[in-house]
């Protein structure tokens, strides 16, 4: 008699998570493993239409209260995290509370009270547990339950942390007895208190993040922590999703003898003033061709931007800037239903590959970059004034993410739009030693080998439900 395949669900809370476990490897690393994987699916995608096995969440929605109770402890824990480290740079992460309404204003007093009403580790844990009580009581959470019951999966894993409509399904699967992981999307995700969720087992980047996990988190213990790398940055290693130059310059009508770097966008809360970076890179850009250089740079906006700020600079600066647009769908009216495609993926790997260097704020595009031994530029300086007059230094850089930097020379600083042209000359005639500590950082932030991220999950999934 064959043993039944053992059932695994990925669940899939946000649009965001496709990226990693849709468009890569991970789905049929599993089949080949000889598992029975199921997506289930809170987002709008039709991942039946790329072949795969899915359950479909009919529109998850947290109760209201979930939300109140999730801000609040984030609060707390951001408060707990800056007294435990005698460190104000944590309340950085705060968005402030909103008054624009009744509504709003009710709930931002709401988050206040639990915020003072709950503030201890041990209040916290309370908190915690009413907020897995309050999601018990949604019809939400027993449409959860009731697929559980009748598909039994072994193992439901979760491919993010930060998503308050994961907690229902989650909190079904423990009330039945099945074993829970979460994946920790992002790099910066855990000081930022964005951890929502409460599983049995945890996937993480790096040592690193295994150690801020145990840090910021006491509640968990190192034995539910499991070291796996992300496959955010698996695509960069299969050379079949590049085009050749000629093709790629053919598709996007550029001049294959033209030498383009790549200016990566942020969205509009990271840098409310990037269509100014952007314009100060194509100056120092058309200074350069004026010396005898031909160069140009691929605009690649943050994928979530849908705004027409950069629409002026587009227009003044097209003999310079090439515009490609990211290819994500935006299906519904909330950032966490504009969805990454599989297209996307091979994009940005192609614009990488052709491309000598990436400028940016902020971005872990560093790490993309340096996956193709290039280098990467970060703006260093504000246009908080009302003048908009630059000054050097951006608060972003003291988070506490960008403290993993092995040494400043990992990336090329931009302190002045007057420093750009001379620091993009020197990334074009090689940068060895910056990309040599881009490296060294990539290796901090995210276990090497970086291509087989998915195959160390599987591995520890296996391990999991057998």
């Amino acid at each position: 008699m064959t043993k039944p395949k053992k059932k695994i669900f990925v669940l899939l809370p946000d649009g965001v998570s496709l990226r990693n476990f849709a468009y890569t490897s991970f789905y049929s690393l599993g089949i080949e493993k000889g598992y029975e994987v199921i997506f289930w699916n809170a987002t709008p995608f039709d991942i039946k239409s790329i072949g795969f096995s899915e359950i479909k969440i009919d529109k998850p929605k947290a109760h209201w209260y979930t939300n109140v109770l999730k801000n609040a402890q984030k609060h707390i824990e951001i408060k707990l995290f800056s007294e435990r480290d005698k460190d104000p740079i944590y309340f950085e992460y705060l968005f402030p509370l909103s008054y624009k309404n009744i509504k709003a204003s009710a709930k931002s007093l709401l988050v206040r009270f639990y915020s003072k009403l709950y503030f201890s580790e041990k209040k916290l844990g309370t908190l915690r547990a009413k907020i897995v009580d309050t999601e018990r009581k949604t019809t939400y959470y027993q449409a959860c339950k009731e697929v559980l019951e009748k598909e039994q999966p072994d193992f439901v894993f979760c491919t993010s942390q930060r998503s308050v409509t994961a907690i229902a399904p989650l909190t079904a699967a423990q009330d039945l007895g099945i074993p829970t992981g979460s994946f920790i999307f992002s790099w910066d995700n855990v000081p930022k208190a964005t951890t929502v969720i409460t599983t049995d087992h945890y996937f993480v980047w790096s040592e690193l993040m295994q150690k801020e996990l145990l840090h910021y988190h006491r509640y968990i213990d190192q034995k539910q922590v499991n070291i796996t790398g992300t496959p955010q940055f698996e695509p960069h290693f299969e050379e079949s999703r590049i085009l050749s130059r000629d093709a790629f310059c053919k598709k996007y009508r550029l001049d294959p003898n033209t030498t383009y770097l790549c200016y990566s966008g942020d969205d509009i809360t990271t840098s409310p003033k990037d269509e100014l970076y952007v314009k100060d890179v194509a100056e120092a850009v058309r200074k350069l061709n004026t010396q005898g250089l031909q160069l140009k740079i691929i605009f690649r906006r943050c994928p979530v931007d849908f705004s027409g700020r950069y629409d002026t600079v587009l227009k003044d600066y097209n003999d310079v800037l090439i515009d490609i647009p990211p290819l994500w769908k935006k299906i519904g009216g909330g950032w966490n239903t504009i969805l990454p495609t599989a297209e996307d993926l091979n994009l940005q790997a192609n614009i990488i590959a052709h491309t000598k260097g990436v400028i940016n704020l902020a971005s872990s595009m560093v790490f993309d970059y340096v996956a193709h031994d290039k280098p990467c530029a970060y703006m260093n300086y504000n246009y908080l004034n009302p003048e908009q007059i630059p000054q050097k230094g951006v608060y972003l850089y003291d988070y506490v993410h960008f403290r993993s930097m092995p040494s400043s020379q990992a990336v090329v600083w931009l302190d002045h739009p007057n420093e750009i042209a001379g620091q993009i000359e020197k990334m074009l005639s090689g940068v060895p030693k910056t990309v040599t500590e881009a490296k060294e950082w990539f290796k901090i932030v995210n276990l090497h080998p970086a291509q087989h991220a998915s195959e160390r999950i599987w591995n520890r999934i296996s391990k999991i439900v057998n």
